[in-house]
């Protein structure tokens, strides 16, 4: 038999061998585990840089509201001798200013959130009002329907007492209970003031407790055993703290700097350990019984908290920031000149 002229033999293409096959694979794989942290890395900070401008702007709004009303607007109204069952919030205040006048139009800030839910307003997700790190800042239901929005931000209220209402007093922050501030009654300057931070929407908390001691915490795990009001269980939607933006309460809408930011604060519940805020007594609901506060700063940026203070100056605050530069930064005339933290 003669052999095929060699335009006539078949040219066999050569495929992947199975090894070779599986080389490929692992080379992707490996690609692929050394690009996905990189673009995680890259969403984290665009992400923080987003929530850093929101707080810009919430600064922004606060020195505008300043502007046409010469104070800074309250955190919450209680007036001595009478009992309130909500107040607005300076979210809700300043509203004009952060691109929501149809909102404010819709609401009468001098009447309880409560009975005004009907507006549509209580409900609405604010965009710079929710960090993008924040996966809990979704609309909270109730009976089936939208019924308040969580936020992100926390508005200064001081260190840790609140308010008295027997005698009307008030905390160290720039925010404060039937209190508005002016601009000369921040003495240690508005550079050296802090106005608002990241807080964590749907924080375990606890509430009204049933002996209130107004010694200053030493550690993060003062509360454990105290009893009172706990909002907090192993549902997410039983940690409710910072979940009305439209209420000025402080654990709603505001923090304190009793624990440097993202201090774990531990209350142990049914075997469980929660990362809780306290608030002693709700503003405004107890005509005698005082409010001292634990409300952390706390974000899903790793390492700290984004800021905004009362200048409109943002900044990046170190977990590891000293307690007492900490605290000094929330009051209004402790007398420190802290320059850069």
């Amino acid at each position: 038999m003669s052999e095929p002229k060699p335009d006539q033999r078949r040219t066999k293409s050569r495929g992947f061998t199975l090894v070779e096959l599986l080389v490929v694979i692992a080379i992707v794989a490996i690609l692929v585990a050394l690009l996905v942290p990189a673009v995680q890395a890259v969403r984290r900070a665009a992400q923080k840089n987003n929530c850093s401008n929101n707080l810009r702007q919430i600064g922004l709004a606060v020195t505008n509201y300043e502007t046409a009303k010469l104070h800074f607007p309250v955190a919450f109204n209680a007036p001595l001798g009478a009992t309130v069952r909500g107040s607005w919030s300076i979210h809700g205040r300043i509203l004009p200013y952060v691109e929501q006048d149809n909102a404010r139009q819709r609401i009468d800030t001098h009447v309880d959130w409560h009975d005004q839910l009907a507006s549509g307003v209580p409900q609405l997700g604010v965009p710079i009002y929710s960090c993008p790190s924040d996966p809990e800042t979704h609309v909270r239901m109730r009976d089936g329907a939208p019924y308040v929005h969580p936020t992100s931000y926390g508005f200064n209220m001081g260190v840790w007492f609140i308010y008295d209402p027997t005698t009307g007093d008030v905390g160290s922050g720039p925010f404060r209970v039937s209190r508005s501030t002016e601009t000369t009654s921040i003495r240690d300057g508005l550079s050296n003031t802090l106005c608002a931070v990241d807080v964590k929407a749907r924080t375990a908390y606890i509430r009204n407790v049933d002996t209130i001691d107004s010694t200053l915490p030493l550690g993060a795990s003062h509360f454990e055993g105290v009893t009172g009001q706990l909002k907090l269980g192993p549902g997410i939607e039983t940690n409710t703290g910072h979940t009305v933006w439209c209420d000025g309460r402080v654990h709603h809408t505001g923090f304190t700097t009793t624990f440097a930011p993202n201090t774990k604060v531990t209350y142990t519940l049914d075997g469980v350990e929660y990362d809780i805020d306290y608030n002693s007594q709700q503003e405004g609901r107890d005509l005698t019984r005082p409010t001292y506060a634990a409300v952390t700063a706390r974000s899903y940026h790793g390492g700290g908290v984004n800021s905004v203070r009362m200048d409109g100056s943002v900044g990046f605050i170190p977990n590891s920031i000293d307690l007492q530069i900490w605290r000094g930064l929330s009051t209004i005339d402790g007398g420190e000149l802290l320059g850069e933290f």
